[in-house]
């Protein structure tokens, strides 16, 4: 009994963790599910690992054995470099706000992560972009749900945004104009460009929706009127990629890699690319300097005849 106790203590730091990263940090919900797994995850090894109760005293002994052995488990079921990464982070992050509710200091073990290649995304033309819109659209049982799947994807690649960026506009951004103000990670909102015919082409979904827009409701909708889900635009863009004969690489992030990468061929500079994409360090945006050169590359391959 005490330690089916003890253990609900260390769940109850987890919940407080969910409402500290949900309330305060603002994090998106896929986010704060994930790390809160991640705690729960924790929790339930070292139960089983210290062969004792696992509290606040437990978790604030813990050493970089424990957090290793940890991760052995977590790799033993088929987790990448890539997620064994985000899974450490979530572990430290998890500790630090326990030492933090408890009034002690922050002081975690030291234990060096999993290396990840960083790979380079893949741009695809403006020509293939317009035509995944396009293949997206076709493919749609109702005409208004193709002027939808075509106009969101339109907007991927004309704004530079992310999925759930576009998913969360609301009727509360018209009428359309030159600009749209976009919310994005952590609150923070932006100012992206709308060309006209990415302009012009949600006013056509709009014109077709079966639903009336409203400032409180979301402004592209599913099949029954509720939220789309990105699940959806994900399905279509990989229907759409297989006709087209496009790469795997090509998903709705593809079409935002491409927007940076062809603003940065024709003399964007940085600065301004960073503010478009909406990424909170210049460090996030430099890795387009890396996706030019990959295009530029791929271009002389395929052209040059000594390549």
């Amino acid at each position: 009994m005490a330690d089916s106790l003890s253990d609900h203590k260390a769940a109850l730091i987890a919940r407080r963790w969910h409402d500290h990263l949900s309330r305060e940090r603002r994090r998106s919900g896929h986010s704060v599910r994930a790390y809160v797994a991640t705690a729960h995850r924790l929790i339930s090894f070292l139960a089983g690992h210290l062969g004792q109760s696992v509290d606040d005293e437990a978790l604030a002994a813990l050493q970089p054995a424990d957090l290793r052995a940890f991760l052995t488990v977590r790799r033993a079921e088929a987790l990448g470099n890539a997620s064994a990464a985000r899974e450490l982070s979530a572990v430290r992050g998890f500790l630090a706000f326990a030492a933090a509710e408890a009034g002690r200091p922050v002081s975690l073990p030291r234990l060096k992560g999993p290396k990840i290649p960083r790979g380079v995304p893949r741009p695809i033309s403006p020509d293939e972009a317009v035509s995944l819109a396009q293949e997206a659209g076709d493919d749609a049982g109702e005409p208004w749900i193709a002027a939808r799947d075509f106009a969101v994807l339109i907007l991927l690649y004309g704004s530079g945004l992310r999925v759930a960026e576009a998913l969360g506009l609301t009727g509360a951004a018209l009428p359309l104009g030159e600009a749209l103000a976009v919310t994005g990670k952590r609150n923070k909102t932006r100012i992206v460009p709308l060309l006209v015919p990415v302009r012009e082409a949600i006013e056509q979904y709009l014109a077709l929706c079966p639903w009336p827009a409203a400032k409180d409701r979301p402004l592209f909708r599913g099949a029954r009127g509720g939220p789309l889900r990105g699940e959806i635009v994900r399905r279509a863009v990989v229907k759409a990629r297989r006709v087209l004969g496009l790469s795997e690489r090509t998903t709705p992030h593809a079409l935002r890699h491409s927007f940076a990468t062809h603003l940065l061929g024709r003399g964007a500079d940085l600065r301004s690319l960073q503010e478009l994409l909406g990424h909170a360090s210049l460090s996030s945006t430099q890795i387009y300097t890396a996706v030019d050169a990959a295009h530029l590359m791929d271009i002389y391959r395929n052209a040059h005849p000594r390549a």
